[in-house]
């Protein structure tokens, strides 16, 4: 089974910087797709950054301050996150795309979720 863990997460001031980790582990042959996402109390989940099919997406909210990265060796991403601004507030979790195996003697690709690690920012 894989899983995905994230940690990071926590108080700041405004203006202030983050760095977020998630640890994908289990058996993992490629990781196809993997990204961030933030759910801020009362709103519903959305997009924050994206590494997929090569190609790094951002929402518009986050362009120039946050930054998406990917280490494959170590099967983990980053979300370092500068000039916070307390509507970054949230829970923010780790999906990816994942292509492994869960208990099977074939591959499967499956769509996984971290627990979430909780971002607040204040005034």
């Amino acid at each position: 089974q894989v899983q995905l863990v994230e940690s990071g997460g926590g108080l700041v001031q405004a203006g202030g910087s983050l760095r977020l980790s998630c640890a994908a582990s289990g058996s993992i042959l490629s990781i196809n797709r993997m990204g961030w996402y933030r759910q801020a109390p009362g709103k519903q989940r959305e997009l924050v950054a994206v590494i997929s099919y090569g190609t790094t997406t951002y929402a518009d909210s986050v362009k120039g301050r946050f930054t998406i990265s990917r280490d494959k060796f170590k099967n983990t991403m980053y979300l370092q996150m500068n000039s916070l601004k307390p509507e970054d507030t949230g829970v923010y979790s780790c999906n990816a795309d994942v292509t492994g195996y869960s208990g099977t003697h074939y591959p499967t690709t499956h769509d996984y979720w971290g627990q979430g690690t909780q971002v607040t920012v204040s005034s």
